[in-house]
């Protein structure tokens, strides 16, 4: 395997930082230090910037209005978004569009996603399931009804639910099957319960009772919902790696210049070993992530499933990028609980990602249950 970035994903990534040059990754504080501190929306002057840079089409077909890359250069977009904390659905949009691309009938496809490319359409998905422990897709039933497929159930935690113009739904049928449907925010039958997340940001309970969607709008091809999983989980990871530099950096700079006994206290032993252990985190968590994308973005065979290193990515993130904002706020010390500071919206972004699509212990159950049922094992 080779790792090497090709030109396009180089060049999307350099796109993608003077995009996101000059964010301020405080615009909104965390809930849980400042009351009501909750946003309506995300960043749409952002958003149309990324749609006027073609990086909201980058994954898209050229017959889409797209550039035709890969998981891999949504990943190297969504690090640099992460160390900005820009507030976008970008991961949950590009994710749907693609699977969409991949899975869905020609008419969902010239519906949805020229329209996604040039910002016009803004996707979420419902992956928590009803309680957030349970697999998405056993939390809504759909059943086929002449023309119309049935949605019935209730989703908890959709990010960007408020604001989006589809819901991608997981949902189980009676034969064991699981849909895709691409439900419209104000469908009859579909409501939504405000939540927040710990972001700060507005999530969305989702209930449908009898909704009726068209056949064209539910994707029921084997293996589309598990794909789109392990794409989001492996975004999840993109966003962490990208969060976990910026709080390095931050630290870096700080202990740098923050003195004790007339010595700047990043030459303290102390604080080199924990810094370099974090450093250490941030490496593990790349390898792993690119192992993961590579495996989506290719369809390369191994000895697991690409579940499997999905997995592995998905412990590496939750675990690093925790230990990494602990060590940060750590090494600050006092200064790093100012609220006038960014390190605590990076803390409270660390924490909604290390649990998003499952923590570290969900995924170490899934990569065991993967490696007992696997014949390899049988012979160690």
């Amino acid at each position: 395997m080779d790792f090497t970035f090709t030109e396009e994903q180089q060049a999307a990534a350099e796109a993608a930082k003077a995009v996101f040059s000059g964010i301020a990754p405080d615009a909104v504080p965390s809930p849980a230090l400042t009351a009501g501190a909750v946003a309506d929306d995300f960043d749409r002057p952002l958003w149309a910037k990324l749609a006027a840079s073609d990086l909201l089409g980058l994954v898209l077909d050229a017959e889409y209005g797209g550039a035709g890359l890969d998981p891999i250069a949504l990943c190297l977009i969504l690090r640099e978004s992460a160390r900005v904390l820009a507030r976008l659905p970008l991961l949950e949009t590009s994710a749907v569009a693609m699977a969409v691309q991949r899975y869905g009938r020609a008419e969902l496809r010239r519906e949805l996603l020229p329209a996604t490319g040039r910002g016009e359409l803004v996707l979420t998905v419902a992956a928590n399931g009803r309680t957030g422990h349970d697999g998405a897709e056993l939390a809504v039933t759909a059943r086929q009804d002449g023309e119309d497929w049935v949605l019935d159930g209730a989703q908890t935690g959709v990010p960007w639910a408020q604001t989006s113009d589809r819901i991608a739904v997981p949902a189980h049928t009676a034969d064991g099957r699981t849909v895709l449907a691409l439900v419209p925010r104000t469908h009859p039958g579909v409501t939504l319960a405000e939540q927040i997340s710990t972001t700060g940001e507005r999530f969305g309970e989702l209930h449908l009772e009898a909704v009726r969607v068209g056949t064209s709008a539910v994707i029921d091809a084997d293996g589309a919902w598990e794909w789109l999983r392990n794409l989001l989980a492996t975004g999840t990871c993109a966003l962490a790696l990208g969060l976990g530099e910026a709080v390095l950096a931050m630290t870096s700079q700080y202990t740098g210049k923050r003195e004790q006994f007339g010595h700047p206290v990043a030459t303290f032993q102390a604080v080199a070993v924990q810094a370099a252990d974090r450093y250490i985190d941030l490496r593990a968590m790349e390898a792993t992530l690119w192992q993961a994308a590579w495996r989506i973005s290719t369809g390369a065979q191994s000895a697991l499933p690409v579940a499997g290193d999905v997995s592995v990515a998905k412990i590496w993130a939750s675990e690093g990028v925790r230990r990494v904002v602990q060590t940060a706020q750590h090494l600050h010390g006092g200064f790093g609980a100012d609220t006038d500071y960014a390190l605590h919206r990076y803390h409270a972004w660390a924490k909604q990602l290390e649990l998003a699509l499952g923590p570290a212990a969900a995924h170490e159950e899934a990569l065991g249950d993967l490696l007992a049922a696997h014949p390899l094992s049988q012979s160690a």
